[in-house]
């Protein structure tokens, strides 16, 4: 699959676009899956750590990064399916502090993650060529379904690289 043009998403969703070289962007996001696990397993024994006081726990990003795929996974069928209603944007530290993931374990905050990819996976999957460069409104700015698809995997790999940075 081709890579979204600048136009089909904003400069800050540019930072997750960028991390995603591939072509192959569903055959990475399925490779992803056992990274992101291992990756995410290696905390179990420190779910609650944080690196600095007012940063999320370890289950916190978890459930940030569950949260996020179904929002951004949403987003993206939304507009495979040119629906011309815009849609909001999305606070994340609203969303977190409505949250109760210091309550849940690890391993079913990660569940939630995978289920969420897994849905991801089988709708875009299904996807034809002229759909993947669809556009939308999300926050007041036009995103493409391959924009929005490729944010999923930039964003798990954009926090598996603050785990591995800054949580040791």
């Amino acid at each position: 699959m081709t890579r979204p043009l600048p136009d089909e998403y904003t400069p800050f969703a540019a930072r997750y676009v960028d991390l995603v070289p591939e072509d192959d962007l569903l055959g990475a996001m399925r490779a992803q899956q056992a990274v992101t696990r291992a990756a995410v397993l290696a905390y179990a024994g420190r779910p609650d750590f944080r690196y600095a006081p007012g940063k999320w726990s370890i289950r916190q990003v978890m459930g940030h990064m569950a949260d996020a795929e179904q929002v951004f996974g949403f987003r993206a069928l939304w507009v495979a399916r040119s629906d011309v209603s815009p849609l909001p944007g999305y606070d994340q530290d609203a969303w977190m502090a409505a949250s109760d993931f210091s309550t849940q374990p690890l391993e079913t905050l990660l569940n939630g993650f995978e289920a969420a990819r897994r849905s991801n996976l089988l709708m875009l999957g299904g996807l034809d060529a002229a759909t993947w460069t669809r556009r939308g409104l999300v926050d007041d700015h036009a995103f493409s379904v391959r924009s929005l698809a490729r944010m999923l995997l930039g964003h798990e790999r954009a926090h598996l690289d603050v785990l591995r940075e800054r949580y040791v």
